[in-house]
C-alpha cells in the first residue's frame, strides 16, 4: 500500500491518504515519513508539532499567520473534525472559496494546507478530538490572523448544528 495524494477543489490544498494496517490488536499507520513526502512532492520539512483537544459542538478558527506564513499538515488522532481551509491568496481565482473534509482517528486522512489559506475545524460527534498539526514556521503571534468562523460571506459548510466557539474566535472579523 502507498500514500495516495489527490488535489482537490482549491489549487494547493492536498488530501493525503496514508495506508492502514488492520489486525487483532487494532491498526497501525505511519503519520509521516519525511523521505516519502518529499518522492511524492509534499512539504516534508516541519519546525514545530501543535497538539489540540477540543470538546464535542466547538469550533476553532479560522486563523491564519501571514508574518511568516505559515504551511499546516492537519491530522486528526481521536474522534472526528470537520476540517476546513479557506483560501486568502490576493491572486487566485478561489479567493474566498472553502474547502472542508472529515478527518477522524481512524481513517488515515491529512490534510496539506499550504502558506496563502486560513484554517478551522469543528468537532462533530460526541467524543472529544484530538488534532495534530505540522506546521512548516514557527508560531508568532504577532503575525497571525483570522475571520469570523461563521462569516456568510465565505458560505463555509459546517455540519454540525449549534457551534460554539472561544470568545477569541467570536471576535474575529469578517472576511469582506
Amino acid at each position: 500500500m502507498a500514500i495516495e495524494v489527490n488535489d482537490v477543489s482549491l489549487s494547493g490544498l492536498k488530501l493525503i491518504q496514508l495506508p492502514l494496517f488492520h489486525d487483532e490488536r487494532g491498526f497501525f499507520m505511519e503519520r509521516y515519513n519525511e523521505i516519502k513526502f518529499k518522492e511524492l512532492g509534499l512539504p516534508h520539512h516541519f519546525v514545530q508539532d501543535n497538539h489540540s483537544r477540543t470538546r464535542p459542538g466547538f469550533v476553532r478558527g479560522l486563523h491564519y499567520q501571514y508574518e511568516p506564513a505559515q504551511g499546516k499538515l492537519v491530522g486528526c488522532l481521536k474522534g472526528r473534525i470537520w476540517d476546513v481551509a479557506v483560501d486568502l491568496r490576493e491572486d487566485s481565482p478561489t479567493r474566498g472559496k472553502s474547502y472542508g473534509v472529515e478527518l477522524t482517528g481512524e481513517n488515515g486522512k491529512l490534510l496539506w494546507i499550504p502558506q496563502g489559506f486560513a484554517h478551522g475545524f469543528c468537532v462533530m460527534g460526541e467524543e472529544e478530538a484530538d488534532v495534530l498539526y505540522k506546521v512548516d514556521v514557527p508560531y508568532n503571534p504577532k503575525g497571525e490572523g483570522g475571520f469570523h468562523w461563521a462569516d456568510p460571506s465565505l458560505g463555509v459548510h459546517w455540519p454540525v448544528e449549534g457551534l460554539r466557539a472561544a470568545p477569541r474566535d467570536e471576535q474575529l472579523p469578517a472576511f469582506a
